[in-house]
């Protein structure tokens, strides 16, 4: 067997192992939000059974999702979560495409000096900033406002730095310059020239300010401190009781966190993966 059969024999099959291994956690979510109580332990996937393919398929049920919401505020916590990763990704995509588009087309002085900045302040942990966060929305009086969360993710300096890339990349100056000579102005030329010559970009961005918002779980317990105004990833958190949980219900839970974000990517695979790559050139 030569080496290239070897190969294409080897390639295929390791990433079916990777795959596997990637698909068994969600796979035990799956059935362990249709299990009742007793058979979160007493089987590692299905129940077992007489039934079809020796699973005791009577013993499933939709319980954990029925309590999941009559029990407990989980539309509101859903509804919540959907608005602040809504309007949080909106907002940061448009601020940080037009951050990025100033740091990459306009030239005033400074600009290397902001450039290298706010590059600086990616490594910067998020924990770290959690303190002066705090007090800062404290002395702004946006304590226990969406306000509070919805702000300091409105231009990350990661999102600055990837579009500013992808405006060197992608945007010739020759173009923004045929558009000023047109009459255009800077908010049409950057509106209607600009974002869809990015827009693999825009939908890559706009989903990591999503599923960023979406699973964000310390903020909001932070800044957050009425209880019916928490979103879905700290509904879910406090499913736990004191001294055991529920998995059933908490794998329900689960279930109905990640379905909006799995639904988001699916949607905008293909500006993902082009997005991820046209800022990966140098410029």
């Amino acid at each position: 067997m030569t080496a290239s059969r070897l190969a294409r024999l080897i390639v295929p099959a390791a990433l079916l192992g990777f795959t596997v291994l990637t698909l068994l956690p969600f796979a035990w979510m799956l059935c362990a939000a249709f299990k009742q109580p007793g058979d979160i332990a007493a089987a590692q996937f299905l129940p077992t059974g007489p039934g079809f393919l020796g699973v005791a398929w009577h013993r499933l049920t939709t319980e954990n999702f029925f309590r999941l919401f009559s029990r407990f505020p989980m539309g509101a916590a859903l509804l919540h979560s959907l608005f602040l990763a809504s309007v949080t990704s909106v907002l940061a995509t448009f601020c940080c495409a037009a951050g990025g588009y100033a740091l990459a087309k306009f030239r005033f002085r400074g600009r290397e000096f902001v450039t290298t900045a706010i590059l600086g302040t990616v490594v910067l942990p998020g924990a770290l900033l959690l303190g002066p966060g705090f007090e800062t929305t404290f002395h702004l009086g946006l304590l226990d406002t969406y306000a509070a969360i919805i702000l300091p993710g409105v231009a990350p300096a990661f999102g600055l730095y990837l579009f500013r890339q992808a405006m060197l990349n992608s945007v010739p100056t020759e173009l923004i310059e045929s558009a000023r000579l047109d009459g255009c102005g800077e908010i049409r030329i950057f509106t209607t020239v600009v974002l869809p010559l990015v827009r693999p970009m825009v939908g890559t961005f706009l989903a990591l300010a999503f599923i960023g918002t979406w699973n964000n779980f310390i903020g909001p317990q932070i800044m957050l401190q009425t209880p019916d105004r928490y979103p879905l990833s700290v509904a879910i958190y406090n499913l736990r009781g004191l001294y055991g949980g529920e998995y059933g219900l908490i794998m329900a839970g689960t279930l109905v966190a990640i379905a909006p974000v799995m639904s988001l990517f699916l949607f905008l695979q293909r500006d993902f993966i082009s997005g991820l790559t046209s800022g990966a050139v140098k410029g």
